[in-house]
């Protein structure tokens, strides 16, 4: 039961209390270059998620091997290898995507994301763990970027997904498909978030007796 309650811990982590791009702020670079349209979005997050959870499946499987002076080394090699993969998946089937999406497919190898989460975990972790940090991480990565993609696209192309949604409303804003319309959207985004999760934290604390009992310093039940 432990066991189990520490998979779904581990899975749930990237959805909210350690999303790479609205908690973490790793990833800024495709997060803000790609989300232009909400499809983009989906194809960068899923593209990393299958190199994450390759990768530190792999990594995991060789960390009491690798001499711990050239991991990192060895740990971009990996990441390379998925990397490689993947790309070559998507010249094959999804060449539009591809296209797309550009030079960041391939620079995903240097994706603090992916690096940090070999790093932190899966070189300290089994197979099955790091399998599902990799897919945690992955799904909090691509529903960030779907966010961040959908309302760049709704609000500065008018449509979603391909689909015309504000031809009748209003005009489009073309800066929210610039950079700074991105900056402007992810920053609202990690204000919502941080509001929420603060939320969360203080309605734990108000729940818990003990937690309220010792007064902690900063709550607002302390007094």
């Amino acid at each position: 039961m432990a066991v189990k309650s520490k998979a779904l811990t581990v899975l749930a982590n990237g959805f909210l209390k350690e999303n790479p791009t609205l908690r973490l702020l790793l990833g800024m670079c495709p997060s803000l270059a790609v989300t232009t349209l909400a499809k983009n979005g989906i194809g960068m997050g899923i593209a990393a998620t299958v190199v994450l959870i390759g990768s530190n499946v792999v990594i995991s499987l060789i960390r009491k091997i690798v001499p711990d002076k050239v991991r990192i080394p060895v740990f971009i090699t990996v990441i390379a290898g998925f990397v490689t993969i993947v790309k070559m998946l998507m010249e094959a089937y999804f060449p539009d995507l591809n296209k797309q999406l550009g030079i960041f497919i391939p620079l995903i190898v240097v994706n603090c994301i992916i690096l940090a989460r070999a790093e932190m975990f899966a070189s300290k972790n089994g197979p099955l763990l790091s399998a599902l940090d990799g897919l945690g991480m992955g799904i909090g990565f691509t529903a960030a970027l779907f966010v961040i993609g959908s309302v760049r696209e709704i609000l500065g192309a008018g449509t979603w997904m391909g689909i015309t949604l504000t031809a009748d409303l209003f005009d489009p804003a073309t800066i929210m498909i610039l950079p700074p319309g991105g900056f402007l959207v992810m920053g609202c985004l990690i204000a919502l978030v941080n509001k929420l999760s603060r939320r969360k934290k203080k309605a734990s604390i108000a729940g818990d007796p003990e937690k309220c009992a010792m007064g902690c310093p900063g709550c607002e039940k302390a007094s």
